[in-house]
């Protein structure tokens, strides 16, 4: 259980950074290459592929962190529990969308491979890069259920109500810096 709890807290933070570390070594080793008078097929393609999924991953975890783009000006309005119940019409259907994402984005994967189409340099199954959009949304899907369940607890006064929003993150975190 305690492995499982760690992958559910871990599991994004540590696909960005082997994904990060693999884009810029790659890149890196790719620049040196090239001033050496030398280059490398495949460095540039591994790079693109590492940013594709980094994209993905990194969409799931502003979700698990609550940093993802949004509009804050209804949030402005709102006080309480009128804030919370916006945020969880505004995940539903987001979650709805992550859904939709992660079926068409399967299907496209799966006739990639299907069809057997390879990368250019490294010889990777094009479905397997395409891979990057279902899985990414089908972690962002999880962690957006996760909200829903804190903030259905919250409505219900089982859990302290949380809502802030980015301006009131910003004005604590001001405070906090003048203490």
């Amino acid at each position: 259980m305690n492995i499982i709890r760690v992958i559910d807290r871990r599991i994004e933070e540590f696909l960005l950074v082997v994904l990060s570390t693999v884009m810029v070594s790659v890149i890196f080793l790719q620049v040196v290459m090239r001033v050496s008078g030398n280059s490398l097929s495949w460095s540039e393609e591994l790079g693109r592929y590492c940013f594709i999924w980094l994209v993905y991953v990194g969409i799931s975890y502003g979700v698990k962190k609550q940093r993802h783009i949004k509009v804050d000006v209804m949030l402005l309005l709102l006080k309480g529990k009128g804030k919370l119940l916006l945020a969880i019409v505004a995940n539903i259907i987001f979650l709805a969308f992550s859904i939709f994402v992660v079926f068409y984005g399967y299907t496209i994967s799966s006739q990639l491979f299907g069809f057997g189409q390879a990368s250019p340099a490294l010889h990777i199954p094009m479905g397997a890069v395409y891979l990057a959009t279902p899985l990414g949304f089908a972690l962002t899907s999880i962690r957006l259920i996760q909200n829903l369940v804190a903030q259905f607890k919250m409505l219900i006064g089982k859990k302290e109500l949380d809502v802030a929003d980015e301006r009131d993150r910003m004005l604590n975190q001001e405070g906090e810096d003048d203490q």
